[in-house]
């Protein structure tokens, strides 16, 4: 430790905020709205806060996601009823906004013009482009916040998928307590294993929080071993955890599951190990003891794991799994201590926090010395910081912190927990300190390593972080959420194939987390694996539909000639969202009109599309793909001479390279569209040189139906690139 200490915490200047007739108590947590109070959820609260910080910036959807929910337990679809209660809170109209832009697919930007000392500094201001370029993130400008945000593009018509979900670098609550992972020593696959959530022999919550906290605690005791590899997961599918996919996806060699009865003076355990490529139990047995030797049993438990795992283990690795196992003396306290960590592995909200720390100070209050528990309180107050940027929990997290360091000055998650605190009040520093003393925990070294990744995405450092995050990815190889980090940040830097790659073993690892299916379609459709992309989008959808993941099968469907399904995707696409942006449905009129069954139905598609393309040019009016938009929407409603002015004025505003393909491409289509064969050929080539996708020109029905490109639908395969 160098001794560091981080400068004064920035805080909210202004206590009071007004706009409009609008005014806000930060402090009180109350809108008054013409001087009426106003009553809104906190987590609506909290948006509104996050948005006021940046006035005039675009704030992403996942950064809102991140720092309101820990965005890797909810869906986009929260965000989405928030920012519609928030709106009707402010007397805002979503299609004549004067306070909150939505800038579809990517986020929302605060526009009120009369905000009085505006509550942003720049220790806490998070990275964000400026509601009118787009959104467009560049790795290279990555600062501290920035690893919120998600690739996310502009939808355009029959554009490229839109990568649907940012991966959230920093280590969620419910991430740092429930996915331990250990370095890689060349160990054979017997010496790996996979820990599932112990079941409750007996009856009621509070047995099953006791059993599933049992085999946490065990697992994270056996994350320390070195030469053993462990993961946390859920089987791929309901039945049997021997399935065989199971094991495959994980890579693991072994499974211990078990169950777990307790009564009023004694605990029965039974655990076993199972081959998952097999389904033969590879070992089983039954423990009883008096609970209040719960600690011995859980140390001989791990041993008798350990040495059916590596075969030997050293007396002094034997001696630290009972060190591990033994972090209070006090049942009691132990028990209250799991009931505040299963608080911290849920979604976190206000209510959640009081809970998680209401265990921990019971936990205090029966032991005094418990280290764990005070880290618990300390990961609550990080939590708390984190949500609401309040100077006072800061100092209440760090606080809780360095107790538990006194506490137990050798605990890996204590000193993850202050690596993150320092990181998020700018402090790179004695972040990086707190992060590689992490490293000395066999069981965090993974994340200590992503930790440190960060500090270098913050200071531009991207090949160095890249380099950092591939050496946490070997330590920690069944930790879906650390994989998902390296998979987003490759495809940031340009390396498609090893984000599809690391993808790969992501939706392996996390089956059931929709966000990771929509990105992993996303990454397929990018590389022109569409087989492959409508797989992983349909899996998607089917777990929890999302705007983005629809209206990229839409995107996938259109290229392969099903105008219909395609046109079906996107109404679904549209019913999702909270406002009906015009690029969707410019899509489903692309749809529509490319179906002969179906074309004179594309005329009210378009209208409604020029409708909400007309609001956002209100807002701004120079953004030339929306220009170009509009001129497309206008030759298929009968407007020739509109279409002809708009193409013309968005090919003036196209100045970077990505305007300049994209715009030339609409403007082909209305070239075509109105006859004018000789420009559309001239514009064609002009998106061509710029780097349009060829299967996009090949797939466009507008151009084949004029002749300018034979007809042809996508392939299961290429290897093009957007």
């Amino acid at each position: 430790m160098t001794g560091h200490t981080p400068d004064p915490v920035a805080v909210l200047t202004a206590r009071t905020i007004r706009f409009g007739d609008v005014e806000i108590d930060v402090d009180g947590q109350t809108i008054l709205r013409a001087g009426a109070p106003v009553q809104v959820e906190p987590k609506v609260f909290a948006v509104a806060l996050e948005l006021l910080r940046q006035p005039g910036r675009l704030v992403t959807r996942d950064a809102l996601l991140d720092a309101v929910w820990g965005h890797r337990h909810v869906t986009p679809g929260v965000l989405t009823r928030a920012i519609a209660q928030l709106r009707q809170a402010l007397g805002d109209d979503p299609h004549q906004p004067r306070y909150i832009q939505t800038r579809h697919g990517i986020g929302y930007c605060f526009i009120g013009e009369r905000i009085e000392a505006p509550p942003t500094t720049d220790a806490l201001a998070t990275s964000s482009a400026d509601c009118g370029t787009g959104g467009t993130l560049d790795a290279s400008a990555l600062q501290v916040d920035a690893e919120h945000t998600a690739p996310a593009r502009h939808w355009r018509p029959r554009a490229w998928g839109i990568i649907a979900s940012a991966i959230a670098l920093v280590v969620a609550a419910a991430a740092w307590w429930t996915t331990p992972d250990v370095p890689s020593t060349g160990q054979d696959a017997a010496a790996s294993v996979a820990v599932l959530p112990f079941e409750t022999a007996g009856e009621g919550d509070r047995d099953d929080v006791f059993a599933a906290g049992l085999s946490m605690e065990l697992r994270d005791a056996l994350a320390g071993v070195p030469g053993l590899q462990v993961a946390a997961a859920s089987p791929v599918q309901d039945g049997p955890v021997a399935d065989r996919t199971f094991g495959r996806s994980l890579g693991v060699a072994r499974v211990l599951d078990g169950s777990v009865r307790r009564d009023t003076d004694r605990v029965r355990i039974h655990v076993r190990l199972v081959d998952p490529a097999t389904g033969t139990i590879a070992w089983t047995r039954s423990y009883e003891r008096p609970l209040a030797a719960l600690f011995d049993l859980q140390a001989e438990i791990a041993r008798d794991v350990a040495g059916r795992l590596l075969g030997s283990v050293p007396a002094v690795e034997m001696d630290a799994l009972g060190h591990r196992l033994t972090p209070t003396a006090n049942v009691a306290a132990f028990d209250a201590y799991l009931h505040g960590l299963r608080q911290l592995a849920t979604v976190m909200d206000v209510e959640a926090a009081g809970r998680a720390e209401a265990g921990f100070e019971r936990a205090l209050a029966l032991d005094a010395g418990f280290a764990r528990a005070q880290a618990g309180l300390c990961r609550v107050e990080l939590w708390r910081f984190d949500a609401h940027k309040q100077p006072a929990a800061f100092d209440t997290a760090r606080t809780a912190c360095l107790r538990a360091v006194r506490m137990d000055p050798g605990d890996g998650r204590v000193r993850l927990a202050l690596g993150d605190l320092y990181r998020m009040a700018g402090d790179p520093d004695t972040a990086a300190d707190h992060y590689r003393a992490a490293e000395h925990d066999p069981a965090w070294h993974g994340a200590a390593l992503a930790g440190l990744a960060k500090l270098q995405f913050a200071r531009g450092d991207v090949g160095g972080a890249l380099a950092t995050l591939q050496a946490a990815s070997q330590a920690a190889p069944t930790d879906a959420a650390l994989q998902a980090e390296l998979g987003y940040h490759a495809y940031l830097a340009g390396q498609l194939e090893v984000a599809v790659a690391t993808y790969r073993r992501v939706v392996a690892l996390e089956p059931r987390e929709a966000d990771y299916w929509d990105t992993f379609g996303a990454l397929l459709l990018a590389a022109g694996d569409h087989a492959g992309a409508q797989a992983a989008l349909e899996r998607g959808v089917a777990i929890e539909p999302s705007e983005t993941a629809l209206s990229n099968l839409g995107t996938l469907l259109y290229q392969d000639g099903d105008h219909a399904g395609a046109a079906a995707r996107f109404r679904q696409a549209l019913a999702l969202s909270d406002t009906a942006h015009h690029q969707v449905w410019g899509n489903l009129g692309d749809a529509l009109l490319a179906d002969p069954a179906t074309r004179p139905r594309a005329g009210d598609a378009f209208r409604e599309a020029a409708i909400q393309a007309e609001r956002y040019l209100r807002a701004q009016p120079d953004d030339p793909q929306t220009l170009a938009a509009l001129g497309w929407y206008r030759a298929n409603t009968g407007d020739a001479s509109e279409a002809r002015r708009l193409a013309a004025r968005a090919t003036l505003r196209a100045r970077d390279a990505a305007d300049i393909g994209e715009v030339a491409l609409i403007t082909a289509d209305i070239h075509a569209a109105l006859g004018e064969l000789d420009q559309a050929r001239a514009r064609l080539a002009v998106a061509r040189g710029a780097g349009i996708a060829p299967i996009r020109i090949a797939t466009d029905d507008v151009l084949q139906r004029a002749g300018l490109v034979e007809p042809a639908h996508a392939p299961a395969q290429t290897s093009t690139r957007e």
